[in-house]
């Protein structure tokens, strides 16, 4: 039994041991986690308090920064009050000095109104002295002159009528030579406006019609056996094919330009094949003629875009691709027009008037060179029975038709087109022909003139166009001035050649002067 009460004595005191030390660890545990709380409510109670103070500084900034910016909005509050303030001064100040400027002004009206009645009644008084005076003059007149109330009205108004006459004729010379001089002035400047605004190349084309060749053996071959080659190309194309000594060339001659590019075109493509027979040459003639046909029509529908019109004819649009192979002293037709057409509608639109029909006239004005050949009379005949044709307005027919011709006010757009014509054709560089030529042209124009009999002075005016001849009036009579004109054209005619038409203006007048001493 001692062993067993032993080891349950041992195991009694250990489990008492155990017991107690668990007690023991178990209050050293509670110390130690009492002083970390400690600790930690410590630490937290300190970190509280910065943060207070943080809050508390954070506070005070921003109640300083909201009582400075409320410092500064009164402050500016005040200003603007201030402003207000001045301002209302100054607007009272100004509207006390309007106050008594307008008691000033009623005072003076006042007064005036005062003098007036015044006048008035003196006016009134002097009225009925007059009439007094009027009566009494008039029956002194009457019984002195024995001419009735009437009888003297009517001579009366005679003698003003002849006065007012007098001043009325001399006022209305002095508005002409005004209104002359403005509208000189004003037609200056209208020209030169236009022209500075439209700055068109100075360009001259020149039609050629020249075909190269590589080598002396081609031309054997373009005559061809016993010249059946050029004579058919000849007798297609409706062309002259000079075939001479020139090395290196062949000369296509004909007086219709298209006809002529057409030869020119279709004999380049038959060199450059190496194929050349009748069968073959009708066939590139052909084919080059289509397509010049379709390049013609391109031209005129680029002139046309270029310049803004619609709603044209296509057989006036051919037409103006015409004008591309015509040429009036080296100036290329169809530009020329386009250049016509812009200056007229420039002109229009500082005139007030419709610039795009101005620019229709202007662009189908010289219409009728493209088939003047064709048809008989000058080209602005043509041109106008075209026009008329197609339906194109009055104010086209009538521009193309007397562009060059005296024309009157009621024609605006023809004045208009004229004046760009004029324009585009004198401007420098517009034309080739050289000085010495014109020169002379000029010279022979006024010679043929000045050898018929009672010619007295005669100018080549308008480039040439126009003729102004002057007879002495003691050597001829009316009679004679009209045969004289007639001669003068019938010598330009068979003695001269030029393009387009020349007008002769023939004048005869006769003068008296007096001198007043």
């Amino acid at each position: 039994m001692d062993p067993l009460i032993t080891v349950i004595s041992a195991a009694v005191v250990s489990a008492f041991l155990t017991f107690v030390a668990v007690r023991v660890w178990d209050r050293v545990r509670r110390q130690e986690a009492a002083a970390r709380a400690r600790d930690i409510i410590a630490r937290a109670e300190q970190e509280a308090e910065s943060r207070r103070r943080e809050v508390e500084l954070e506070l005070k900034e921003l109640a300083l920064k909201y009582k400075e910016e409320a410092e500064a909005e009164l402050r500016k509050i005040r200003e603007d009050l201030h402003q207000r303030e001045r301002l209302l001064d100054k607007r009272q100040d100004a509207l006390e000095q309007q106050s008594e400027q307008l008691r000033k002004q009623e005072r003076i009206i006042e007064s005036t109104q005062r003098k007036l009645a015044e006048k008035i009644q003196e006016c009134n008084r002097r009225a009925e002295e007059l009439a007094k005076l009027i009566d009494l003059q008039r029956q002194t007149l009457h019984e002195i002159s024995n001419l009735t109330k009437e009888e003297a009205t009517k001579r009366l108004l005679e003698m003003v009528e002849q006065e007012l006459q007098q001043e009325v004729g001399a006022i209305i010379l002095r508005h002409e030579k005004r209104v002359t001089e403005l509208c000189e002035a004003k037609t200056r400047e209208v020209l030169l406006s236009a022209l500075q605004r439209y700055a068109a190349p100075h360009t001259a084309e020149v039609t050629t019609s020249v075909v190269d060749i590589p080598n002396d053996e081609m031309k054997g071959r373009i005559i061809g056996r016993e010249g059946r080659n050029i004579k058919a190309f000849e007798k297609i194309t409706g062309v002259d094919v000079i075939i001479d000594d020139t090395p290196g060339v062949v000369v296509v001659s004909s007086f219709d330009a298209v006809r002529r590019e057409v030869a020119r075109l279709a004999l380049v493509k038959l060199i450059e094949d190496g194929r050349i027979h009748p069968a073959r040459i009708e066939e590139v003639v052909e084919e080059t003629r289509r397509e010049l046909e379709e390049h013609i029509l391109k031209l005129g529908e680029e002139a046309c875009q270029e310049v803004g019109i619609t709603n044209l004819h296509e057989h006036l649009v051919r037409l103006l691709g015409r004008l591309h192979f015509r040429t009036s002293y080296s100036q290329n037709v169809l530009r020329h027009s386009i250049e016509v057409a812009f200056i007229a509608g420039m002109i229009a639109d500082e005139l007030g008037l419709d610039g795009a029909l101005a620019r229709r006239c202007g662009l189908l004005h010289d219409i009728g060179k493209a088939a003047d050949h064709e048809l008989e009379g000058g080209h602005p005949k043509v041109g106008a029975e075209i026009l008329k044709r197609y339906g194109e307005p009055a104010e086209v027919v009538h521009a193309a038709a007397g562009h060059h011709e005296s024309f009157s006010v009621d024609r605006p757009y023809t004045a208009i087109v004229a004046a760009a014509d004029a324009c585009s054709a004198s401007r420098p560089g517009a034309r080739r022909e050289t000085l010495e030529r014109y020169l002379k042209r000029m010279e022979e124009l006024e010679q043929i003139a000045m050898r018929f009999p009672g010619v007295e002075q005669a100018y080549a005016i308008q480039a040439g166009r126009e003729m102004r001849v002057i007879l002495r009036a003691k050597d001829t009579t009316d009679e004679m001035a009209a045969k004289i004109c007639r001669d003068i054209v019938k010598a330009y005619e068979s003695e001269l050649s030029y393009p387009g038409e020349i007008k002769v203006t023939v004048l005869r007048e006769v003068r008296f002067s007096e001198v007043a001493k």
